[in-house]
């Protein structure tokens, strides 16, 4: 009976301790964070990032969302300038399954055969760069890798884009996701 009740609550655990998005950051340990308080986007970088430019919206939109909610603000004479750029690589992955049959252990069983399995998905990477506007010296970054929604359906695009976003965001500034 106790392993019922406590069923839902690993379920709960298993499911919200999994995340589809993997993140990594880094930082400069000298950087003074409680100092930023505003940001503008670094125009050059970004236009540098190899996707659409409905795609750099998303994620410049969702960024500036991301930092509004953390008490920042956008400005023309910002603290921070934030730039991003993207990688992509196509996935495979082979998973070969033996199925036998008749007696005996491996490697002396009798006839079987194998089932190899293919499967390919685009991953991408968006790297979130915040440099200080007045050094011009990177503070922190960033980094997200997921699998991409390449379907059209752009509800979809737009959700993956903002739990990626959200999800490197919460790093930031160091120490927060401790707290």
């Amino acid at each position: 009976m106790k392993t019922l009740k406590l069923l839902p609550l690993l379920l709960v655990f298993i499911l919200t301790s999994c995340s589809s998005v993997r993140v990594a950051t880094d930082f400069d340990r000298e950087a003074n964070f409680n100092s930023y308080q505003s940001f503008a986007f670094y125009k050059p970088g970004i236009d540098k990032a190899k996707i659409s430019d409905l795609d750099k919206k998303r994620i410049l939109r969702s960024i500036d969302g991301q930092l509004s909610t953390k008490g920042m603000s956008k400005s023309e004479t910002p603290d921070l300038l934030i730039s991003i750029f993207t990688k992509e690589k196509e996935r495979v992955d082979v998973y070969n399954n033996h199925f036998g049959f008749g007696w005996g252990w491996n490697p002396w069983y009798y006839g079987g055969f194998n089932s190899p399995h293919v499967s390919s998905r685009t991953e991408g990477t968006l790297f979130i760069d915040l440099i200080d506007a007045k050094t011009k010296e990177l503070v922190w970054q960033g980094m997200g890798t997921s699998n991409l929604v390449t379907s059209s359906n752009i509800e979809k695009k737009e959700e993956k884009i903002r739990l990626i976003v959200s999800e490197i965001l919460s790093k930031y500034p160091p120490g927060s996701d401790t707290k």
